[in-house]
């Protein structure tokens, strides 16, 4: 008999990122991202690539980029469950670093999240589109996004290799594929 993951209780605050919020966030973006045993999410890419996914000073640099946000995602106890990248791009939005603590992944959370930075996008900014990139051979994620309202486009761009800073690709043949969602 399998149990459903938690469900976070009560509403989710969204806001800006702090520096009092990096170390939480980097713990975070690693267990969504990379992590194993007992912080295993359904969105791991640990079988594709291993090592660090980011750490406080690339936490830092999103926080601080020209026209980019880093939004914090808080459940009723003030506990970070979700985080997501917003950056303006002319009357588009890029979104990235999305990660949902794995214990509530699978429950509805991530969707929730993914609306509501649709909604931020167009109100902030007016962005007419969401863009994203994804892992091309991550078709699970993929079908995800695609079932959200985002499709293919086509467009793919290369895996940082060698590039520690990205982590260390476990295969040769890695590379992004662009996503993108109509807001209008």
């Amino acid at each position: 008999m399998s149990t459903a993951p938690p469900r976070p209780s009560g509403d989710l605050t969204y806001r800006d990122a702090t520096d009092a919020d990096v170390p939480a966030l980097v713990v975070l973006v690693q267990a969504a991202y990379r992590g194993d045993g007992d912080e295993r999410g359904w969105t791991t890419e640990s079988h594709l690539i291993g090592g660090r996914r980011i750490d406080e000073s690339g936490i830092r640099e999103v926080m601080t980029a020209d026209n980019s946000r880093l939004i914090v995602v808080t459940g009723e106890d003030g506990d970070v469950v979700a985080c997501f990248q917003l950056e303006r791009r002319a009357d588009r939005a890029y979104f990235g670093l999305f990660a949902v603590r794995p214990g509530l992944q699978g429950n509805g959370l991530g969707r929730r999240v993914i609306t509501q930075a649709e909604q931020l996008a167009v109100q902030a900014w007016g962005a007419t589109a969401m863009e994203m990139t994804v892992i091309s051979v991550r078709e699970d994620l993929i079908a995800w996004y695609e079932r959200r309202g985002y499709r293919r486009t086509g467009s793919l761009s290369p895996f940082p290799y060698g590039s520690e800073r990205h982590g260390t690709p476990k295969r040769e043949d890695l590379v992004f594929e662009q996503l993108v969602k109509d807001l209008g």
